[in-house]
């Protein structure tokens, strides 16, 4: 018996066979055990319902019943910490899924919620299996359900590593991070034949839905690669990170990297002329521990940035306009993608920094048309229904409601800090002098003389650097070589924070 054991052991982590295995080489890509095996620790891994079959008849199913039915599941070890995964394997029944495949993913999720462990999902599967039609929806149906109960209870990752086509679609869109990799990857609700036929239009599989498209284009995924191996490690890194669930603190690290250390290269690097424009990359890499962080949805919105870092050896996520980047101002996808990362981080115990020069909210038709007060409301509601520890900095200029919004002190902040070159007021200078006296500057002889000195007297009256803190709206204004030190200080004091929410079945936050 047990050789017979060993027998069936053999042939289920071989799989289907030397060909399915051949073929999936030659496509650039790794089997479902490569994978895990890149991702876990060494010898970690302990797989369940290996031995699974399906038990679907007709279409000739019932000649072909392979060993894991399609998908590898189970739990090993990422850096020693435990974290729940599942690997579709594309050499069986193209990865696609049925009612077996499907039970399997959802015990390992239900396993990861009940222990309280993060789950990774190795997606490369061609959508519900046809020859068992409806079950085999409903088995999707049954992940979508435990993708939004483990919304916000254990962080869900999506690594997107083969073809994720239809109601396929919506499961990695449900989790907290989707990452994917280029050439091989792809996700659509309809593909390219199907647009053919009702729109005419010609398109590729990777033109459609390639993980280009969604890194940069739809927002769909956090992070893109070019081989498997890069994807993998990245995301041990992520998950390094991130707490097992949401009622830990994220992993804390001891820091060669001195907490009180000065930081004089910030004065160089970020112009006092509030419309000359620096890289906000430059200043978070001053700051953090050893210059390192994880940035969120770099090639989406590039006008904000989301990262992932460390100060003083405690995990924080970091909100930072960028002004490299349309000036730095907020529009619909910025306030989407800040939203969403401080949704997160307040979910998963982690501190928000939110670094401001922000000249406003983009005008235009488009972005009026397109629900920029919707969408813009979306981050609003984010910062103020967050209770982790928050803390904002001003660096340059915050303007009109875009200031209100970027983690500001009326909307509940815990520490609001500036630096001397801040400038808070309802606009520039020069728009706002333009509005309050445009009937001295009409009536003047030499209106551009006129303008000039009364831009002078606006500025000089009401967007002083002292002008918000002599109201309280700041809480210090800092040396700017200090601001590594003063953030890691304030993030000591406030690790005991304890905020209670009014009690309520959900809010009702801008969709």
């Amino acid at each position: 018996m047990a050789a017979e054991l060993a027998a069936r052991k053999v042939q289920l982590e071989a799989g289907p066979s030397e060909q399915a295995t051949a073929a999936q080489h030659a496509k650039g890509k790794l089997t479902a055990r490569e994978r895990i095996d890149l991702l876990l620790d060494p010898d970690t891994f302990v797989e369940v319902e290996g031995l699974r079959r399906h038990r679907a008849t007709g279409f000739g199913l019932e000649h072909k019943r392979p060993y894991t039915d399609g998908v590898v599941a189970g739990w090993g070890l990422v850096d020693g910490r435990q974290v729940f995964v599942f690997a579709h394997d594309f050499r069986i029944f193209g990865g696609a899924l049925g009612e077996a495949h499907a039970q399997k993913i959802q015990k390992v999720m239900d396993m990861a919620a009940t222990t309280g462990s993060p789950l990774v999902g190795l997606c490369d599967g061609a959508g519900a299996r046809i020859q068992e039609g409806v079950t085999a929806l409903t088995g999707y149906g049954e992940i979508f359900r435990r993708n939004v109960r483990n919304s916000g209870v254990i962080p869900q990752i999506s690594v997107m590593l083969g073809p994720c086509a239809g109601g396929a679609a919506y499961s990695p869109a449900l989790t907290d991070f989707v990452f994917m990799v280029r050439d091989i990857a792809q996700m659509f609700i309809t593909g390219p034949d199907v647009v053919r036929a009702v729109t005419g239009e010609e398109i590729s599989q990777n033109g459609l839905g390639g993980a280009d498209v969604h890194a940069g284009t739809t927002g769909v995924a956090h992070a893109v690669f070019d081989d498997e191996e890069t994807c993998l490690l990245e995301v041990r890194y992520l998950l390094s990170l991130l707490p097992a669930n949401n009622r830990e603190l994220p992993p804390a690290e001891p820091v060669a990297d001195p907490v009180d250390r000065s930081c004089p290269a910030l004065l160089d690097l970020v112009p006092a002329d509030p419309v000359r424009s620096y890289d906000m990359r430059a200043v978070i890499r001053e700051i953090a521990d050893d210059g390192e962080f994880y940035e969120v949805h770099q090639q989406w919105a590039g006008n904000v940035l989301c990262v992932l870092t460390r100060l003083g050896g405690q995990v924080v996520g970091i909100v930072a306009n960028q002004p490299m980047v349309l000036a730095g101002v907020l529009d619909i996808s910025a306030s989407e993608k800040a939203a969403r990362f401080v949704q997160f981080c307040d979910s998963f115990n982690i501190p928000l920094v939110t670094l401001v020069d922000v000249p406003g909210f983009l005008p235009g038709v488009v972005q009026e048309h397109g629900g920029v007060i919707r969408h813009g409301a979306k981050l609003l509601y984010a910062y103020c229904n967050a209770t982790v520890p928050r803390i904002s900095l001003i660096l340059r200029k915050a303007y009109g409601g875009a200031y209100i919004v970027m983690d500001s002190r009326s909307i509940g902040t815990d520490l609001a800090l500036a630096w001397p070159t801040n400038e808070i007021a309802v606009m520039g200078a020069e728009g706002a002098a333009n509005v309050v006296f445009r009937r001295e500057i009409a009536a003047s002889k030499d209106p551009d003389a006129t303008r000039a000195e009364l831009i002078a007297q606006y500025r000089e009256d009401l967007m002083h650097p002292y002008y918000a803190a002599e109201r309280g709206l700041v809480d210090d204004v800092i040396d700017p070589a200090e601001t590594r030190s003063r953030l890691i200080s304030a993030l000591a004091m406030l690790r005991t924070k304890d905020t209670v929410l009014p009690a309520r079945k959900h809010g009702n936050q801008p969709q």
